[in-house]
């Protein structure tokens, strides 16, 4: 793990001071460290939305919202497509209905629920250690943002440990804990740490056991929401997924900023 400590540039993040500044003293709170006892976690939100309605994000600052290559540094680049292992180990039947609900939107990428189309999507490949960033920006009323935020709190307790069985029939099982190194950014947020191991590899055939990591993460930024996954079958380092959350929701904020003051 020594290596991965360097992997994430200090230059870009860095490059957002100005955002840091604007919003460093923002509302929401770090996730605690208390996440080992397994007690569900409320999402962190110190203020509720404004009631008065931000205007929509076009389509163009949407996308400008999104995270690129150059925010992460080496190794990440433009994905080049959706990974192997999610129709492998991710399309998996299970179970107890909250445990079922989690591996579908893992696999769908429908966290908010099938209505609730991206605004935009981008994708960053670790050209490293194969992991891969899944990033979405959406607008879903903030109520279903903060109750989905509540619903993955609950996770670590509801879905701790269980069993998917993919469509080739192999077993895997799967941990769930609270990712509790996320930035203070945004107005609430969620993040959990799933981990999923399959004997004899991700199609369950002899060899060697295959361990999946997903780190999925959630925030509310006022109107709007980001939420993506960062995941592999190698290393899958804490501190990308961090910088991925941090200079997200601080992106989204100003251009949502920027669009308020062009109205």
């Amino acid at each position: 793990m020594a290596r991965s400590k360097a992997r994430v540039p200090v230059g870009p993040v860095l490059a957002l001071g100005v955002l840091v500044a604007v919003s460093g003293c923002g509302s929401g709170g770090a996730q605690g460290g208390a996440a080992e006892s397994g007690a569900p976690r409320p999402a962190r939100s110190s203020a509720p939305p404004s009631p008065v309605s931000a205007p929509g994000l076009t389509e163009a600052q949407a996308h400008a919202a999104l995270i690129t290559e150059q925010d992460l540094g080496e190794p990440w680049s433009p994905t080049k497509g959706a990974a192997t292992w999610r129709d492998g180990m991710l399309k998996a039947t299970v179970e107890q209905q909250d445990c079922r609900r989690l591996m579908d939107a893992l696999y769908t990428e429908e966290f908010f629920g099938p209505d609730v189309r991206p605004r935009a999507v981008t994708g960053l490949d670790d050209d490293w250690d194969g992991a891969q960033i899944r990033y979405q920006i959406l607008a879903p009323p903030p109520q279903d943002v903060d109750r989905t935020l509540e619903w993955l709190a609950s996770l670590p307790s509801k879905c701790a440990e269980f069993t998917a069985v993919t469509a080739t029939g192999a077993r895997q099982h799967v941990w769930v804990s609270a990712f509790d190194e996320l930035p203070e950014a945004g107005d609430a947020r969620q993040g959990l740490r799933i981990v999923l191991t399959a004997p004899g590899g991700e199609d369950g055939e002899d060899g060697e056991e295959s361990a999946l990591t997903v780190d999925l993460v959630a925030v509310r930024v006022g109107e709007d929401a980001l939420v993506f996954t960062n995941g592999g079958l190698g290393e899958v380092p804490a501190e990308a997924t961090w910088a991925t959350a941090d200079i997200g929701a601080r992106r989204l904020e100003e251009v949502r900023k920027q669009g308020r003051a062009q109205v």
